[in-house]
């Protein structure tokens, strides 16, 4: 612990910020020339995806007087790999390479825990052992949470099968390491059952080590103490949370761990490209968003004296993920998490990094020794900064090479308003959907970007609040602006599945792949409504904290028994 403090003082002492501040000019000055250049052009497109998750005791099974080994139980094993239960933040991650065991301190597998009668399973949030994380799952903010990743893959039928293939297995695998420890991994935006201290206490828990808060239920990894305390000293100390139905004062980002997200990634090949595709990106947001919305609801013990349930109901955000994370960094003079502007050069990629505002900066000689070889060392202090240039919509530069696509110079977008989703199914399609929709815009000219950014950022946020309700705006194929929802997402499958097919995925798995979101589309719902929808039918029966808690079991339940979340319904 005494490195992590040791580590936490040296970025907030303020004196490497000019040692800091140089690096990133002069890596930014290498960045604008390479990509001019073309050194970070491709052959192909490429996808890949990121999934958090969080954890909670696992449901145990009935006592038995058999001695002897019970046999697999098939459905659970075709849940798994078919979109049962399972799986925000890639929100504050540290780079790839950066996780350090040894800032951990030693945790309990869970593997020795007294039994637990069936009876009294209340599927609390409980913290992950060290046990589930390395080959199964990377850790993220909270103790609670992990994150999922796959491999990159060509955009194409092949890639596709196999993204499809990865993230099944991969959640299966944290899932079976989670079991050992009596964990389950949950594909949801939002814990909404407390933990056993209750929420507000388990978000609140702190203590002062040399100068410096540290949030008992955060990973003490030293880059998310630097950006609590850097966070938390802009607020003067406390940051406040409040949404519809409660309001909150805490003394950490830590509640920005309520919440859990899918990041699809989109690799362009053609830097001059690079524009048209966020540009475009931008102005799906809303639509991408009011289809997906997952978080309605907080933890049931947040919500102050409710008089009225149904009212909080009506009032609640569909996507209290959105405002969860923006309260929870948004405490510096300008904003870093919110809805980027247009672009119109690749390069500007690079300057908005530059510009944003510095938070925890970290030098490379405090976390790795030897010289930097590779492109990920060359622009490490770049690579840090971009790591908290926390806008809806990013661009990450370099990353794994992918095998027909390109090698470790790329450009990538990174979609990061996504709820994670109840399903691996349902997961999968919005990947395919979000990759196939920008492709598709782009390769068909379609004229979307005529929007004005303004429309683009309130239809966004009004999907936030508002779900399947939301006001939207878009530009038709025909550069007619609509707020009409059928027009509107008659061109959002339309032109996703142009763009799948400009990149040879065959009609049929296109079909396939789409077929969960589909569905709901035409069902006219969402996991948001759903869940409104549930606490609304127990509130004839019980109180708003227990109305909330029996939906969310049954959510809990629903995504283990079911493909997609089309099939609840």
């Amino acid at each position: 612990m005494d490195d992590v403090v040791d580590l936490v003082r040296r970025s907030l002492s303020g004196e490497s910020d000019a040692e800091f501040r140089e690096r990133i000019a002069e890596q930014a000055d290498q960045l604008r020339d390479a990509i001019e250049a073309g050194a970070f052009d491709n052959e192909d497109f490429a996808v890949g995806l990121e999934v958090e998750v969080y954890a909670i005791d696992a449901e145990p099974e009935p006592a038995t007087d058999d001695d002897g080994e019970d046999e697999p139980d098939e459905a659970a094993l075709d849940a798994d790999l078919s979109g049962g239960s399972g799986g925000d933040l890639g929100s504050l991650e540290p780079p790839e390479d950066a996780a350090d065991d040894s800032f951990e301190s030693d945790e309990d597998d869970g593997a020795d825990e007294p039994y637990m009668d069936p009876d009294d399973w209340e599927g609390r949030l409980a913290e992950l052992p060290e046990s589930i994380f390395g080959t199964a799952a990377a850790k993220e903010l909270g103790v609670h949470n992990a994150e999922i990743n796959t491999d990159p893959d060509v955009l194409g039928p092949t890639g596709l099968a196999v993204q499809t293939t990865s993230i099944e297995m991969r959640i299966k695998k944290a899932r079976d390491a989670a079991r050992e420890a009596n964990r389950e991994l949950v594909l949801d935006a939002m814990w909404t059952i407390p933990p056993a201290e209750g929420s507000v206490s388990y978000l609140s828990d702190v203590e002062e080590r040399d100068g410096f808060v540290f949030a008992e239920n955060m990973r003490q990894d030293p880059r998310y103490v630097a950006l609590d305390n850097e966070a938390l000293g802009h607020a003067r100390g406390e940051i406040d949370f409040s949404v519809p139905g409660a309001s909150h004062s805490f003394p950490t980002i830590l509640f920005e761990s309520l919440t859990a997200s899918i990041q699809p990634h989109l690799q362009i090949p053609d830097s001059d490209a690079f524009p048209a595709y966020y540009n475009a990106a931008i102005r799906t947001l809303g639509p991408i968003v009011a289809l997906t919305a997952n978080s309605p609801l907080l933890p049931a013990d947040m919500y102050d004296a409710v008089e009225d349930p149904r009212a909080l109901l009506e009032d609640t955000h569909h996507e209290l993920r959105i405002a969860a994370f923006e309260q929870s960094v948004n405490t510096s003079e300008n904003p870093k998490v919110r809805v980027p502007s247009d672009i119109e050069t690749t390069t500007e990629v690079v300057d908005r990094v530059v510009e944003d505002d510095l938070f925890a900066p970290f030098l490379r000689e405090w976390i790795e020794d030897g010289t930097r070889s590779g492109l990920h060392d060359t622009y490490w202090e770049f690579d840090h900064k971009r790591g908290t240039y926390w806008r809806w919509l990013r661009c990450v530069i370099g990353g794994d090479p992918v095998d027909g696509a390109g090698d470790e110079r790329s450009l990538r977008i990174e979609y990061r308003p996504i709820p994670t989703q109840p399903t691996v199914a349902d997961t999968i399609a919005v990947q395919v959907l979000t990759a196939g929709l920008l492709r598709g815009l782009v390769v068909a000219d379609h004229p979307l970007a005529e929007l004005p950014w303004q429309d683009a950022e309130a239809s966004f946020y009004s999907a936030a609040r508002e779900g399947p309700d939301a006001d939207l705006a878009w530009v038709t194929a025909d550069g007619q602006r609509t707020t009409d929802h059928d027009a509107i997402y008659d061109e959002v499958f339309e032109y996703a599945r142009r763009g799948l097919a400009s990149q040879d995925v065959p009609e049929s798995q296109i079909d396939e792949m789409l077929a969960p979101i589909e569905r709901r589309r035409a069902l006219g719902t969402t996991p948001s409504q759903w869940q409104l929808d549930r606490v609304g039918e127990y509130l004839s029966e019980h109180d708003l904290p227990d109305a909330i808690c029996e939906a969310q079991r049954d959510y809990y339940e629903l995504s283990r028994e079911h493909d997609t979340f089309a099939d609840w319904l």
